[in-house]
């Protein structure tokens, strides 16, 4: 696949709403950690096995409103990493554009296989370990690996200052204690959509490529010129 090298029902309204602010708290709370100078790098993880087929066409077309957010505060750099098939990572170079980003998405096909979270993990600390990444965006539905080892992993890039920020497609209950772990103890946060979430998806993933770009400041710049759930973030970081 060109542009690729080979490596390495949701909750009732009101439980989605408190799952929602609580990230948003949490996405306001996280330190921020790019030196000033340089675009902010933004590592987007996706499980393209089978399970993920009905929603990644709407993964796809959110993408531009997360480059389209930092373009005012110094840009952003995304990698794009995703798994799928038997034993299968694939990641971009580091893109600069929505249309690069999109153009590379738009050729994946997801194939049956199990999750491989533990390996995106260490890819982000191996990627972070050679130049910062201010954040790494998981999206999934399933965890299918040792709790304990994600965990182990997703310390060591807490200790690194690189936050987890996970986005868990269905809420089985299950994966999401697992993917509330990866998210605690990577210093990052835990939010639940399911396939109606395209504008709430959209929003969350602005204002944490904004974190990723410019910290609380342009986070609460942001959410005066949005309002929503961006806004709903500068509320509570306003002052600080």
């Amino acid at each position: 696949m060109s542009g690729f090298e080979r490596d390495t029902k949701l909750p009732a309204d009101g439980a989605a709403c408190t799952d929602i602010d609580a990230f948003l708290e949490k996405v306001a709370a996280t330190p921020p950690t790019k030196p000033a100078g340089r675009p902010g790098r933004l590592l987007f993880a996706i499980d393209a096995t089978a399970s993920r087929e009905p929603t990644w066409d709407m993964a796809c077309q959110i993408q531009s409103e997360m480059f389209a957010s930092t373009d005012t505060i110094g840009g952003l750099q995304v990698q794009l990493a995703f798994y799928r098939g038997f034993g299968e990572m694939k990641v971009t170079r580091w893109l600069n554009t929505a249309d690069e980003l999109v153009s590379r998405m738009v050729k994946v096909r997801c194939l049956a296989g199990r999750t491989q979270i533990r390996k995106l993990l260490r890819h982000a600390l191996k990627e972070t370990q050679s130049q910062k990444v201010d954040a790494l965006v998981f999206v999934g539905d399933v965890v299918e690996e040792d709790i304990d080892e994600l965990g182990h992993v997703a310390g060591q890039l807490g200790l690194v200052g690189t936050p987890v920020f996970v986005f868990h497609e269905g809420g089985e209950l299950i994966s999401r204690r697992a993917f509330e772990q990866i998210a605690k103890l990577s210093g990052g946060a835990y939010c639940p959509f399911d396939a109606g979430s395209g504008q709430q998806l959209r929003e969350l993933l602005s204002a944490v490529a904004v974190f990723s770009t410019g910290g609380r400041r342009a986070l609460a710049e942001l959410g005066k010129q949005r309002g929503g759930r961006v806004l709903q973030i500068a509320d509570q970081i306003r002052g600080t």
